[in-house]
């Protein structure tokens, strides 16, 4: 489900790199395949907690939260402010350009 969105190669490079160096012990863009956290394949627009196969924080299941780009950067800023009670152990991402990044990477793999 790769989207028609148009990146240039360079601005998927730097969301590549800051994936690797952070998210990656963690999470994979394989989708159906989870790590310690779950698959984050197709992720903008989904609800959150709603891979099957994934045990998600009780916080996460009621937070209701659909992976908008915004809420996607509120949460890499400081993902306990955003779920507290969460299983996420990262503290946040202060660099705004490393967010967007991984957003931008996100959205090549996203409807």
């Amino acid at each position: 489900m790769v989207s028609s969105f148009n990146l240039h190669a360079a601005d998927l490079k730097g969301g590549v790199k800051v994936f690797n160096d952070v998210c990656s012990e963690c999470h994979t863009m394989k989708e159906g395949r989870n790590k310690k956290g779950p698959s984050i394949y197709g992720v903008i627009g989904r609800k959150a907690a709603t891979i099957a196969d994934y045990e998600y924080s009780d916080a996460m299941k009621s937070s209701n939260i659909v992976w908008t780009e915004q809420k996607l950067d509120e949460y890499l800023k400081a993902p306990a402010k955003v779920v507290p009670g969460g299983k996420m152990k990262y503290e946040g991402m202060a660099d705004a350009e490393k967010r967007q990044s991984i957003i931008n990477y996100l959205k090549f793999f996203s409807d």
